[in-house]
């Protein structure tokens, strides 16, 4: 097996649950694992992040099978439910999906064949969203950017956490993103998915990531996040740049994170509704707004995101998809939603565009 974990080639080693103490086996090279009985995630001891000079995510190129176009506009587009976990489940990932796909193609001109969709109902092996196709994903979508390209990443599925092992998180904590087989391969830390996608990011080039899961609030890393002031009740920058000076801009290019914040909680599984009537309560925050404002401002996009997650009630999405689905749920558990960039600027003026 490849090693993507930053860690050495070697023998699986067992690790103990942080939350519940059950035998976890982890894979060469992983740096933290989930639990298969309480989804905590616990971090791989003696496979820290690697030593100076040393990558966290290869160069990985996309299979002539991964296909995918290329132009000025392209997305990657990530909808997990997590079929057969009894315990952990979600309703509304798939339609997050396929109700962004309309979104983008419909009302920002994305080609159809420049956007990737990855869930866990796909045929196509390419197309399941595991770890390594994740990866691979998120390689194609930032390869070879140049000045003029409109990149967008959505992941609608389980965030997690986990102690921060080298200083560079504020709160202390990892922010991690998991893919279908994360019990198995472990999940995407926050380091890696900011060294992926955000790092070779080029003058001129704009990512918008959209995540609704939970815990992920600051999980591309970004060093700057948009906060109500208490003095003034105004929109401000709040510097997030870690302590240890580790660099997670861009290399001159623009990134904007829309997720939330949580905490962790998701509904349980026997109050959710029917798989196929639901989306995301982020995800149609994030649609539903844009289709009421398509010219707005990042901070009038945020005020109303907070609007209609506040009023909750029913989807009223336009589009095949959202126009037959009925309830929205708020799987992730999120509370507000919130924006993070890799540069500060005047969000109240500042037009929004994908």
């Amino acid at each position: 097996m490849m090693n993507y974990g930053g860690g050495s080639r070697g023998p699986t080693a067992m690790v103990r649950c942080r939350q519940c103490s059950s035998s976890i086996t982890a894979m060469p090279g992983a740096r933290a694992v989930q639990c298969m009985q309480c989804s905590c995630v616990t971090r791989v001891p003696g496979c820290g992040r690697p030593r100076p000079g040393m990558q966290l995510v290869p160069h990985m190129r996309p299979t002539p099978a991964f296909g995918g176009g290329r132009s000025k506009k392209r997305a990657v587009l990530i909808g997990i439910k997590y079929t057969g976990r009894r315990s952990s489940e979600l309703r509304g990932p798939i339609n997050d999906v396929k109700c962004m796909r309309y979104l983008l193609t419909e009302h920002f001109g994305f080609p159809n064949d420049c956007v990737l969709i990855l869930t866990d109902e796909e045929r196509n092996p390419c197309r399941l969203p595991t770890k390594d196709n994740i990866r691979m994903a998120m390689h194609w979508l930032v390869q070879g950017c140049s000045y003029g390209d409109s990149l967008v990443f959505q992941f609608s599925g389980m965030g997690a956490q986990v102690p921060d092992d080298d200083g560079d998180e504020l709160d202390g904590m990892d922010e991690a993103l998991c893919p279908m087989d994360s019990f198995h391969q472990g999940p995407i830390l926050d380091d890696e998915i900011n060294e992926a996608i955000v790092r070779p990011l080029v003058h001129g080039v704009t990512l918008h990531a959209v995540i609704d899961a939970c815990h992920s609030a600051t999980v591309l890393d970004l060093p700057y996040q948009c906060v109500v002031s208490k003095s003034t009740g105004c929109l401000r920058w709040r510097d997030e740049r870690p302590l240890t000076g580790a660099w997670k801009g861009t290399s001159g290019g623009k990134a904007v994170l829309i997720s939330g914040s949580s905490n962790g909680k998701r509904m349980p599984t026997n109050a959710l509704p029917q798989p196929y009537a639901t989306i995301g309560a982020m995800t149609h925050s994030f649609i539903r707004s844009l289709e009421c404002e398509p010219r707005t401002t990042y901070g009038r996009l945020l005020s109303s995101m907070r609007s209609i997650m506040r009023q909750g009630g029913n989807c009223n999405l336009q589009g095949p998809v959202g126009s037959s689905i009925h309830m929205v749920t708020n799987f992730s558990g999120v509370e507000e939603p919130q924006l993070s960039s890799a540069h500060k600027f005047n969000i109240d003026c500042e037009p929004f565009y994908m």
